[in-house]
């Protein structure tokens, strides 16, 4: 049964997976070297309950959303990707769709950045990645609300992100002009032509932007993120760009020796040790 194969691997590669090596603390009693099922629920953006039934056979047929997540949360190779997805009873992902797998290379680059708030997005601004700082950041955020363009247009509107009238349009603009953008390089990708025809179907603001042509870009700026715990941290946003893969890096980073800083250093334990 595809199912139990799934669920066989997915437990299998988890356990060789160390904390550490996915940028979580490693305190406490384990009983296996590897990833807690909690852990890799967290990393790959999907309930602790769904994990478990995926390993025990009692959920088939995964999504090939899911199945791209837990590679990625599971650090699998090119190969060992296409096996996953196989064994999932789905063909990988080929040419001309957005591009979503992160090439260990770029992990490794992320895993330095312990002390930075850093998430991966793809070229339709789903969210792929965030190391534990980010989430502790910016709240753990799950199915349709990991896309930044649906959650812009279409989400609940709650975001810890404080914005002016002239940020948030700014930002709007920006947000259609990329998916404006992906979908020209990307015509086969039928996940993109569903989302901007659900985006134009039910946001009028989105449906104004995308008539009009609005075009704009993501450029480094400053961003107050209301914290619950710790209170409103400033902080630089850079949106860098991985060579040859069309991901977007964001990156967080306070004025050295500032109260930003201060608080941004407290968030790493009070936020982590709430995330464990």
């Amino acid at each position: 049964m595809a199912g139990t194969e799934f669920g066989r691997t997915v437990r299998r590669w988890r356990d060789r997976v160390s904390p550490d090596a996915a940028g979580l603390p490693s305190g406490g009693h384990r009983r296996a070297p590897g990833l807690r099922r909690e852990e890799l629920a967290m990393l790959a953006g999907i309930s602790v309950d769904y994990v478990t039934r995926l390993e025990q056979g009692r959920a088939v047929n995964p999504s090939e959303q899911v199945v791209e997540a837990l590679g990625r949360a599971l650090r699998l190779s090119t190969a060992e990707r296409e096996h996953l997805f196989h064994s999932a009873g789905l063909v990988p992902p080929g040419h001309g769709t957005v591009p979503a797998y992160i090439a260990p290379s770029v992990h490794r680059m992320l895993d330095r950045l312990t002390g930075t708030p850093v998430a991966v997005s793809d070229a339709s601004w789903t969210l792929l990645l965030a190391n534990p700082l980010h989430t502790a950041l910016m709240g753990e955020r799950h199915g349709r609300e990991r896309n930044g363009a649906w959650r812009t247009f279409l989400g609940s509107g709650e975001s810890r992100v404080r914005h002016t009238r002239q940020s948030r349009e700014a930002m709007e603009a920006a947000v259609v002009g990329d998916l404006r953008a992906a979908a020209s390089r990307y015509p086969a990708d039928q996940r993109l032509r569903r989302l901007i025809a659900e985006l134009r179907a039910h946001s009028a603001r989105f449906a104004e932007l995308w008539e009009s042509g609005a075009v704009g870009h993501h450029e480094a700026s400053l961003k107050t993120v209301e914290h619950p715990q710790v209170g409103p941290v400033t902080l630089d946003c850079d949106v860098l760009s991985v060579a040859g893969s069309d991901l977007r890096i964001m990156i967080y980073t306070a004025e050295p020796g500032s109260q930003d800083a201060e608080r941004l250093e407290l968030l790493s334990v009070v936020g982590l040790h709430t995330l464990g």
